[in-house]
């Protein structure tokens, strides 16, 4: 049954909110920057990818960047909330998916296998109970309620998703992984998602609610009702962004894979290792995390702007700056994949390429605008 809370959280609200983030290492981003600068190629010829490389030195602490053993968290969850016609697909197809992906043989375990990254799907909140070898099961609740008629979630079962996604990064990272990529499944999640979006980022639904999986245009405008009907029943305000707002968003209008991922961006911050955002769903989770944990954005990379209108409004206000722009909107984690072979073939230019001392050139000298 929906909204069935099996087992309680370790964490308190009060312990989340008094988790203080550590700036990223000044002098390791600047040892970085000195190293791009000093190999032979135009200044700033790899743009953003350069700045990422930058980034992942100052979250390691360490200019000597490696990111050969990489991760693929997917959280997966049902939302209630389709019992309202928001999707096409019913529960069944989270149920399948997230089978495949512990089977190895879903869309993000191919892209996966090419990058060199190993899948790692988590069962935070899936209505069915699947027994799958690969599948990890951290499950809060079989589901969410449909939060048309009542809250999704407990402040126990929201705050027991954070706590895993957490422990995940901590995992992860004993094991020796040096970045994560983020991802979902769960149907009825880009209504969640977009009712998220709205209130954090102060926005009206129809500004932020895209058609998801494929809605038809009477889908579309049933989406947007249901996103704006449960905004007025909680109260839930035209912009929230204080802890306490945010947390009770997402108890009421939020899914189990929103805040599975929070912990996730949360752990990052919190054991220094970067977090890849995929698309609207990814994102959500970690505007989410920002607002609950300020200073987790340092931790965060953006992969790609995503096909749902919110997901470059949610970019712009972590102050990210995603590098691939495709129309995306496959979910699971696939487009924060695409980035780690780019960032690769970046590293190879950072760590191996010749500098201007090597071939006995001057280096470009960087000039500022005054």
């Amino acid at each position: 049954m929906y909204g069935n809370v099996i087992k309680g959280a370790d964490m308190d609200k009060e312990e989340l909110f008094g988790i203080k983030i550590q700036k990223t290492d000044a002098r390791a981003y600047k040892s970085a920057c000195v190293h791009w600068d000093g190999i032979a190629k135009p200044l700033d010829g790899l743009g953003v990818f350069e700045d990422i490389i930058k980034q992942i030195a100052g979250i390691t602490g360490n200019a000597d960047v490696v990111i050969d053993k990489k991760a693929v968290v997917v959280m997966c969850a049902d939302n209630g909330i389709i019992e309202e016609g928001v999707s096409q697909s019913g529960h069944e197809v989270t149920s399948i998916v997230s089978a495949n992906m512990a089977k190895g043989i879903a869309s993000v375990c191919r892209m996966a296998h090419i990058a060199g990254a190993d899948v790692f799907p988590v069962d935070i909140g899936i209505k069915d109970d699947i027994k799958e070898e690969g599948l990890l099961n951290r499950k809060v609740s079989n589901g969410t309620a449909n939060f048309a008629k009542e809250p999704a979630m407990t402040e126990e079962g929201l705050l027991q998703a954070i706590q895993a996604g957490m422990d995940i990064v901590r995992d992860l990272k004993e094991r020796g992984y040096k970045i994560i990529a983020t991802g979902e499944m769960g149907i009825g999640n880009t209504t969640t998602s977009s009712a998220l979006a709205s209130v954090m980022l102060g926005l009206p639904a129809e500004k932020v609610a895209g058609r998801g999986a494929g809605l038809s245009g009477e889908g579309l405008v049933r989406k947007i009702k249901v996103i704006e009907d449960a905004i007025k029943k909680y109260q839930l305000g035209s912009k929230i962004e204080s802890k306490e707002e945010i947390s009770r968003a997402l108890c009421c209008i939020g899914g189990l894979d929103i805040a599975g991922l929070s912990g996730v961006f949360i752990g990052g911050a919190v054991y220094h290792i970067p977090v890849v955002i995929d698309g609207v769903i990814s994102a959500t989770a970690a505007l989410a995390a920002e607002n609950l944990v300020p200073g987790c954005n340092q931790y965060m990379v953006a992969s790609h702007t995503g096909k749902e209108p919110a997901c470059r409004l949610i970019l712009d206000k972590l102050c990210l700056n995603p590098v691939i722009d495709a129309g995306l909107a496959l979910g699971e984690g696939t487009g924060a994949v695409l980035l780690f072979p780019m960032l690769d073939m970046v590293l190879e230019v950072y760590r191996e390429n010749t500098t201007f001392g090597d071939i006995n050139v001057s280096q470009y000298e960087r000039f500022t605008d005054k």
